[in-house]
């Protein structure tokens, strides 16, 4: 494994990941992995969560109109339900890097594990503050899922998934109790299982 600082964060070929979405209770886990451009470097990026919500929006646009390769990989709430949230992660993690075109030459995870894949690879705690590469990523995939969670709040009204995200917020957890469990919530969590 390479010295962290030894690797040239501004490589044509380097490619950062981040997952968002493995505290909540419901809706699935999404990842993101991208290549910036060096020769284009996209100002203000740091750790998604923060970043307002409307900037976040705005730089993810920047991103994707200027990074040379982005791409999504997620895990399904059944997945979750099946491997457990942080088996799922790794596999949506993997999932967003098989996609990128052109696939890297090396990358850097956010946190403390890596998945199983053929790429060369080290794990970066805080990685989204201190690799713009990784916050470009964590920016992505929160916009990604906190759009996807605004529209379960349409499909599944009086949750409140717009405003908590899925989390396991007061209001969340007395709808789970009032209103019941959804299909989009992960069974295999506590709270959610204890209401089953």
């Amino acid at each position: 494994m390479q010295d962290l600082f030894e690797v040239d964060y501004t490589a044509r070929g380097l490619a950062g990941v981040d997952e968002v979405g493995r505290g909540p209770l419901a809706g699935d886990v999404v990842a993101a992995a991208v290549i910036l451009d060096p020769a284009a470097p996209v100002a203000g990026l740091r750790d998604s969560k923060k970043i307002p919500a409307r900037r976040r929006e705005a730089l993810a646009g920047e991103i994707r109109t200027h990074a040379l390769a982005w791409s999504l990989g997620r895990a399904s709430v059944a997945e979750i339900d099946e491997l457990n949230i942080l088996q799922a992660s790794l596999l949506a993690m993997r999932r967003a890097v098989e996609g990128l075109a052109p696939q890297p030459d090396y990358v850097l995870v956010d946190g403390n594990r890596l998945p199983h894949w053929p790429y060369p690879s080290e794990p970066v705690v805080g990685g989204d503050d201190r690799v713009p590469a990784i916050a470009a990523a964590s920016i992505l995939a929160k916009v990604q899922r906190d759009a996807e969670l605004v529209a379960l709040d349409q499909q599944y009204p009086g949750y409140g998934f717009a405003a908590h995200k899925g989390y396991p917020t007061r209001a969340h957890l007395d709808a789970l109790r009032t209103l019941g469990v959804t299909p989009v919530h992960r069974r295999s969590f506590a709270p959610v299982r204890a209401l089953l």
